[in-house]
Formats: structure tokens, sequence, C-alpha cells
């Protein structure tokens, strides 16, 4: 039997969050499904992918882009996404070293 790993959240995932998990997390705030201040710390799979289906019926309504967001849910994407990208830096992540795997 494999020993389940729970997810270290955001604040310590690696590449400063910004990983598929980390963008699961932050679009459930985004859609208001988990608040800002959950980070995913402890959660199992079971509850991350709980979140994921939610988050991808939320987003089916503008095609899974952002640009087709209505205003507020706009402005609040980018400011999320705009504090995660500065989190991220200043862990040390940077773009430029991403693999292409």
């Amino acid at each position: 039997m494999m020993k389940q790993i729970n997810y270290v959240g955001l604040d310590e995932d690696e590449q400063g969050g910004l990983t598929h998990i980390g963008k699961i997390i932050r679009d459930g705030w985004l859609f208001g499904f988990i608040p800002e201040t959950q980070t995913g710390a402890g959660w199992n799979q079971g509850q991350i992918q709980s979140l994921y289906e939610k988050v991808w019926a939320a987003w089916e309504p503008y095609a899974h882009l952002p640009s087709r967001l209505p205003p507020e849910l706009q402005e609040k994407y980018m400011r999320i996404q705009n504090e995660a990208l500065a989190k991220a830096k200043a862990k040390g992540w940077d773009p430029e070293l991403e693999d292409d795997d």
C-alpha cells in the first residue's frame, strides 16, 4: 500500500506555488470556493481533486479563458496571478529556468 502524501501548501510548494496544484488553489480563490487564506496545506489528493472539479466547472462558461471572465472576475484573477508571480519571484522562481518537459 502506498503512503498518501499531503500537499505542502502554496507557501511551501515548489516553484513558489506556480504549479498545477497551486493554480487549482488560486482558481478556488477566484471563484470563491475557498478563502484566499486557504493554501491547501495538508490537503490530500481527494480534497484537491474535489476543488479541481469545482474549478473546472466554474471555468467552463468562460471557455477556460481569463479574457472571457466578467470584468470583476478579470480584476480579481489578475490581482491573484500578479501576487503569485511576485511571491514566486521573491522566493527565487525564475521563468527562464523552467523545464519544458
